[in-house]
């Protein structure tokens, strides 16, 4: 738990030189910290900016720029916050932070002012970590999704999901004082109907987009493998749209790996160009191809590419997710249905390999994003979530047991309030905010 009633202060803009940096102050004293390290002396008006000067510990001027004022409760944190607003010279925001700090206020811990809005219930603790993924999203979708879940659409998905569990819980534990002969078989297969459809087909529905969801966020590796000089670095630069792999007629031009970030229909990929694989007397084209196959194998996704023109490389090795044949203009008779054709330098259209790409990696509908499993940590209650409400299933309608299904129904509708930050999560608040940035 943080120590509320502390006045709290950080930097809230990127390391570095800017047109403008902030420093946020929050806590029960915020206002007047800011009444000694600044020209605001008579009392700030709440969400009006006020120009005024502040000062160093010395108190000589330091800087000069905009104040605001949030009143308690209506602020990120819940509590009364002060936002600075000034030059972005981290000299400068510096020697505030430090005129803060002689006036008494704490240095934030990572993530402190999200962590006092989920204490203070300004938000769950779905929307703390979408606060982060905001952050760091690296496409536009992955932003998207991350202010859908910032706004709570899938907090309110997981309440939902928690509200259905309490009333077939309840039913159940009301079934506990009467004997079981009392109670009709339908009523038993009607719960279990109910828990299947109504909760649990949901979760597992939710699972099936873990895979997409995580990958939107924390990206994925794909390998470019074949046989020399069948075109993948050609096809490196078409994907990416950058002439960033030297391409030449002459086998074995890359020896090395040679990897470069893009995206497909918004997942972040890095794409690595790996050395032809081939039998070679040459050590350092031996070594290239050594790296090849250690990327293919590390790799989320691994695309063999293969001429057209000559058949000895249409084989594949293990574990080839998808197949193009390059060079269809020269050859498009009798290509095997396995690949996909294309000719990376008569035809720029790759739409049909950027759709292949994106369903391997998770893209299975190709359309606008529902609600996503994006992080781990709640991909992980969810199938522990899942699995003892199975179990607490396989009991229904014995005797001896039904105490347990109870059991084990009360403990997935807990791991289900732990997404939420509900009950005993101290553990995992200070995990989740260990992650966050200082000034957030």
């Amino acid at each position: 738990m943080s120590d509320q009633q502390s006045t709290i202060a950080a930097i809230a803009t990127p390391a570095g030189r800017g047109g403008v940096g902030i420093v946020r102050i929050s806590g029960p004293n915020a206002l007047q910290m800011l009444q000694q390290v600044s020209t605001c002396k008579a009392d700030m008006p709440a969400r009006t900016a006020i120009l005024t000067r502040w000062m160093d510990a010395q108190g000589e001027v330091l800087d000069h720029g905009l104040a605001l004022y949030f009143s308690a409760p209506h602020s990120y944190t819940g509590e009364d916050v002060v936002e600075l607003q000034g030059h972005g010279s981290p000299v400068l925001l510096r020697g505030l932070l430090e005129a803060l700090y002689a006036a008494g206020c704490k240095p934030a811990d990572p993530g402190e002012f999200t962590r006092r809005a989920v204490e203070n219930g300004k938000i769950d603790l779905s929307q703390a970590e979408a606060v982060a993924a905001c952050i760091d999203a690296a496409t536009l979708r992955a932003g998207k999704q991350a202010q859908r879940q910032l706004e709570g659409a899938f907090g309110q998905h997981i309440e939902l999901l928690m509200q259905r569990l309490t009333g077939l819980v309840a039913h159940l534990e009301a079934s506990l004082d009467f004997p079981e002969d009392e109670i009709p078989d339908l009523f038993f297969e009607q719960m279990c109907e109910q828990m299947q459809q109504e909760v649990m087909i949901p979760i597992e529905s939710l699972l099936s987009t873990a895979v997409l969801g995580e990958r939107l966020f924390d990206g994925a590796v794909v390998a470019i493998v074949g046989a020399p000089n069948v075109g993948k670095s050609s096809l490196l630069n078409a994907l990416c749209g950058r002439d960033r792999a030297i391409v030449s007629d002459i086998p074995g031009t890359t020896r090395d790996v040679l990897e470069i970030d893009f995206e497909v229909h918004g997942i972040p990929v890095r794409l690595a160009d790996t050395a032809g694989l081939r039998i070679s007397d040459d050590v350092i084209e031996q070594e290239g191809v050594r790296r090849a196959e250690l990327a293919a194998a590390q790799a989320d996704v691994t695309i063999h590419v293969a001429d057209a023109s000559r058949p000895e490389t249409w084989g594949m090795a293990h574990n080839i997710d998808l197949c193009v044949m390059n060079k269809i203009d020269l050859q498009h008779d009798n290509i095997p249905e396995r690949f996909i054709p294309l000719s990376v330098k008569k035809d720029a259209d790759l739409s049909l390999l950027r759709d292949a790409l994106a369903v391997q990696l998770g893209d299975s509908n190709l359309a606008d994003d529902g609600l996503l499993v994006t992080r781990e940590r709640h991909r992980h209650i969810l199938q522990q979530a899942l699995a003892h409400l199975q179990t607490g299933l396989a009991y229904i309608g014995h005797e001896s047991h039904m105490d347990l299904s109870a059991m084990e129904w009360r403990r997935a509708w807990s791991l289900l309030g732990s997404i939420l930050g509900i009950g005993d999560v101290e553990y995992i608040l200070d995990r989740v905010f260990s992650e966050f940035c200082v000034g957030k």
